[in-house]
């Protein structure tokens, strides 16, 4: 009886999840990154789904940081899970309560990539702002998070 108990309370807090839920942001880790206290009182780290700002060392990264502290740090915001990376992450979309996209918010301060998954109206968002040179489209040819990433764990030392 408790695994059917366990189950039903896990399909019911999954759906919840997926229809959205509103807690408050209460540490901003990167551009597209955060951590969220929920009506439960518990933390959950949560990242931009559509979306990847600059790395740490990378141009702009601190930029992306600070537009997203400005946004919503110690606001209350819409979450609505997308499911999770290929790491785990939780990945959500992430609004204030006047409707407004974080992520769209970034792609338009030209302040993050679109990802290989996002939708048609995330990639125009992104082509607008990099049509317009703004943020990261100043530049001739930005290097994505995910190369940096890339290369950056080509440059440790191999451990035998």
């Amino acid at each position: 009886m408790r695994i059917i108990g366990a189950i039903v309370f896990t399909l019911y807090v999954g759906s919840a999840w997926a229809q959205g839920f509103t807690g408050k942001v209460v540490n901003v880790i990167d551009g597209n990154t955060f951590e969220i206290v929920g009506e439960d009182n518990e933390v959950v780290k949560f990242m931009l789904s559509e979306v990847d700002c600059p790395e740490s060392g990378q141009e702009l990264a601190d930029e992306a940081k600070a537009f997203t502290e400005k946004m919503i740090l110690k606001k209350k915001v819409v979450v609505v899970v997308r499911g999770k990376d290929r790491w785990g992450n939780k990945l959500a979309i992430i609004s204030l309560r006047n409707g407004k996209a974080i992520h769209e918010e970034l792609l338009k301060e030209g302040l993050a990539w679109a990802t290989e998954k996002a939708s048609e109206e995330v990639s125009t968002l992104q082509s607008e702002a990099k049509e317009n040179k703004v943020g990261i489209w100043a530049v001739d040819e930005p290097t994505p998070p995910w190369v940096y990433r890339r290369k950056q764990t080509m440059l440790q030392p191999k451990s035998r």
